[in-house]
């Protein structure tokens, strides 16, 4: 098709205006806040100051599995600090959580020949009977597979051998699996650990139970073993095992969230939600997953405090417990701020790791989504990729859905941190400071100017 030359002025001058106004609304969102915003990524990739206090946290409190005196410890060691940084209304909220102890395991090959096998129970796991109990080996690879051979799984220890294909297409046999072979008579259940081959490391995480199933005895298998146990029953050989765990549950105890604010100078009212969970599971020191979480959160308010950057709105600041087996933390969060739901104007949660390459992902209207996209322009000094469409967490679900609020998460690269996920691996030593770093100013700066702009972002 061919246009006149009336045509293609009238398309050039649209072409200009177009541009003309998206400079503009770029202006209007990024441009008067890229000062504060190059001051916020200096001060925080200025120094290691934000590993330095993962360390402590991991290193001084270690494992902080929910009911767990080192829980206890770092909360109260999380609002000392937080007021020591000069935070604002800095205060626990108390949440009643459950208390799961794991006790002694141990899983071995009996026939063929001895072999001690590297698991970790999941976290809520009966025990088996006091000495353990022995049982042959019946290997499957999905539900479908044990439910078309129910009648040889009576009487047997399950292996679900499923290859890990990413943590939500796999983690339903590590929540499902020992309902599914109970069912079918199973006396107890393995599951491949759900993550990626790594150092014959096994991934604890909750089973979960439900009263008109018969509870059965559940731990993760580290993959190596997992794939031997699997070439001995292809050869049509009986495998025996023998397994030996003491999980108990005990009373819930009284736990808290930590809040710690910034007081919004003309609209304290209106919310911006940060954090992570200060819980963790009670392997490893829970360093990322989810210490680095709630350090780099923190440590946005910090540095908002530290250059006298006080935005418009309130910047809150919420580390959350019990997120790993029963999300309590979550629960009372939006109960007990049920009528300020619709006054948070955004939530961040970190709770996939800081790993690089991270990534920002967004979830909202597509008006938010527009402005978010300007407010990632500032980013542009961390080489930061553009924000994507999907962010959220499990924490500041409740609240968001609540009051509509848009989300987003930090994302660090999954093929890294699922490796050490639930793992004893899980350690400060994994992560590079200068990761934390980048992620503090990337937290900070969003949510700084998310809390400052003139308008809250759309629903």
């Amino acid at each position: 098709m061919r246009l006149s030359l009336s045509h293609l002025v009238a398309l050039a001058c649209a072409i200009a205006v177009a541009i003309s106004l998206e400079a503009q609304s770029t202006h209007s969102v990024s441009t008067p806040l890229k000062a504060d915003a190059d001051q916020l990524i200096k001060a925080a990739t200025a120094d290691d100051f934000a590993w330095r206090r993962l360390a402590e946290l991991t290193d001084t409190f270690g494992a902080r599995l929910s009911g767990s005196q080192n829980l206890a410890r770092a909360i109260r060691w999380s609002v000392q600090t937080m007021t020591a940084d000069g935070l604002e209304n800095v205060h626990t909220e108390p949440v009643m959580v459950p208390k799961w102890v794991r006790g002694r395991e141990q899983a071995e090959i009996v026939d063929p020949p001895h072999q001690d096998l590297a698991i970790l129970g999941l976290g809520g796991t009966v025990a088996t009977p006091p000495g353990g109990l022995e049982a042959d080996l019946l290997v499957v690879s999905s539900f479908e597979d044990l439910r078309s051979r129910a009648s040889e799984a009576r009487g047997k220890i399950v292996l679900f051998d499923v290859a890990y294909g990413g943590y939500a297409e796999t983690v339903t046999y590590r929540n499902g699996g020992a309902r599914a072979a109970a069912q079918q008579g199973a006396l107890a259940v393995l599951v491949r650990s759900i993550g990626p081959v790594g150092l014959r490391t096994a991934h604890t995480g909750s089973v979960n139970y439900t009263p008109e199933v018969t509870a059965i005895p559940a731990a993760a298998l580290a993959a190596e073993d997992a794939n031997r146990l699997v070439r001995l029953a292809r050869t049509g050989r009986r495998v025996r095992l023998r397994l030996l765990l003491e999980g108990r549950r005990e009373a819930d105890v009284e736990s808290a969230n930590v809040v710690g604010e910034i007081i919004g100078r003309e609209k304290p009212n209106e919310i911006v939600l940060l954090g992570g969970h200060l819980d963790s599971w009670d392997v490893g020191t829970g360093a990322s997953d989810d210490g680095v979480g709630c350090i780099i959160t923190w440590e946005a308010a910090r540095l908002m405090m530290k250059l006298g950057l006080r935005p418009r709105r309130t910047v809150r600041v919420v580390l959350w417990t019990n997120e790993e087996n029963g999300l309590r933390g979550a629960a009372a969060y939006a109960e007990r701020h049920a009528s300020t739901a619709s006054d948070h104007v955004f939530a961040l949660e970190s709770d996939l790791g800081v790993f690089a390459p991270a990534a920002l992902g967004f979830s909202g209207s597509m008006a938010a989504r527009a402005m978010i996209g300007q407010i990632g322009l500032l980013l542009e000094p961390l080489n930061f990729p553009e924000i994507t469409a999907g962010g959220g967490g499990a924490d500041i679900g409740p609240i968001a859905q609540a009051g509509r609020v848009p989300t987003m998460a930090y994302v660090g690269d999954a093929a890294r941190y699922f490796v050490i996920h639930h793992t004893a691996a899980d350690t400060v030593d994994r992560i590079l400071p200068e990761e934390v770093s980048r992620a503090s100013a990337a937290v900070a700066v969003m949510a700084y100017a998310v809390a400052e702009m003139p308008e809250r972002l759309p629903r």
